[in-house]
């Protein structure tokens, strides 16, 4: 069976090496099976030496050249909105703290469609729908887990005073160049950070 060794990103992507495409939902695409089959019925193997989320519109390169891009699949989701950007913003600091994933648009949130994040968005008195479409949340820029940053700032915190952590850490990230990052989702008031 043929294997794909490496992934290519979307923007390197000439459409004559193209051969075939695979339908991915979110979780698939963070961590594809060992064995896909293309719409047209091309199967192969996933032989990557690092396993790597891929984005909608990316494509596995086979060993003989030939590509097979990603098609995000609709998936069932919330579409969250409220009366004000606060309150949107205050959701999605409680979703980060969660660690559940979201689609950020400017002034509305997509959700994977589960009764805890439905409970969830109601306490915060935001308004969902459901939805169908493809979920493309912020990819997460660190490894999260359990909380922890390995990334460095190359500097303390000790100045002789305390800090409201969201503050800080806010203008911390916006005074290294941070301000555009994106993390991939917010951090809940438990999370703790060593930097």
């Amino acid at each position: 069976m043929l294997r794909a060794t490496a992934i290519v990103r979307k923007a390197a992507i000439r459409a004559d090496s193209v051969t075939d495409t695979v339908s991915l939902d979110h979780a698939g695409r963070q961590g594809a099976p060992a064995i896909l089959t293309g719409a047209k019925g091309l199967s192969f193997t996933l032989a990557l030496q690092k396993p790597s989320p891929v984005d909608d519109g990316d494509a596995f390169r086979l060993e003989d050249g030939r590509l097979v891009t990603v098609h995000a699949v609709a998936e069932s989701l919330l579409e969250v909105r409220a009366e004000n950007p606060a309150r949107l913003m205050r959701l999605s600091w409680q979703l980060g703290g969660n660690h559940v994933s979201a689609e950020i648009g400017a002034d509305v949130l997509y959700v994977p469609n589960t009764a805890a994040n439905a409970e969830l968005i109601r306490g915060q008195g935001c308004a969902a729908t459901s939805v169908t479409r493809a979920f493309k949340p912020e990819r997460e820029s660190h490894d999260h887990s359990q909380c922890g940053h390995d990334h460095e700032h190359g500097h303390s915190h000790d100045h002789g005073h305390s800090h409201d952590h969201v503050s800080s850490h806010a203008r911390d990230h916006a005074d290294h160049g941070h301000a555009g990052h994106d993390h991939g989702h917010v951090h809940g008031p438990d999370c703790k950070h060593d930097h």
